[in-house]
C-alpha cells in the first residue's frame, strides 16, 4: 500500500477542496491518461486496486504513470467510543482530488487497449474519471 516514508506531522485537518486543480492537469508521460471530473479524497487501496486492474488487463505491454500519491493521513476513533478525548488514531492515507487532474498515463499501447484499461482503473475510483489523449 502506498503511504508516505515519513510526514511532517502524523495528524492532518480535513481541509477544503475546492476550485480546479492548477498543477498535475497535462498529461506530462503517456499518451492517454484518467482525468478527475469532480472533487474527492481516493484512498492508497482505491489506487493500488486500479494499479492492479490496469496492469492485468495491459499484460505487461506498455508503461503506466499514476499521478496521485496518498499524503493525507486521516483519522478515525474506535466504534462506540464517546465524544471527546481528542482527536483518534491514523486509519488511513488519501490523495486529494481536485476537477482536472490527471490520475494517472498510460503509454506504448493501441487507443482501444488504453480505453478498456483506464475504464476498468475508473470503477475502482469514488469519483467521476474521463478518458484523455494528448493533443499535438
Amino acid at each position: 500500500m502506498l503511504e508516505p516514508k515519513r510526514s511532517k506531522h502524523r495528524k492532518m485537518q480535513k481541509g477544503r477542496m475546492k476550485g480546479r486543480a492548477m498543477r498535475g492537469n497535462k498529461l506530462d508521460f503517456g499518451e492517454y491518461g484518467l482525468r478527475a471530473l469532480e472533487t474527492g479524497w481516493i484512498t492508497a487501496r482505491q489506487i493500488e486496486a486500479a494499479r492492479i486492474a490496469v496492469t492485468r488487463h495491459m499484460q505487461r505491454r506498455g508503461k503506466l504513470w499514476f499521478r496521485i500519491f496518498p499524503d493525507k493521513p486521516i483519522t478515525k476513533k474506535p466504534a462506540e467510543t464517546r465524544m471527546g478525548k481528542g482527536k483518534g488514531a491514523l486509519d488511513h492515507w488519501v490523495a486529494v482530488v481536485k476537477p482536472g487532474r490527471i490520475i494517472c498515463e498510460l503509454e506504448g499501447v493501441t487507443e482501444e487497449l488504453a480505453r478498456e484499461c483506464l475504464r476498468l482503473a475508473s470503477h475502482k475510483l469514488p469519483i467521476k474519471t474521463k478518458f484523455t489523449i494528448r493533443e499535438v
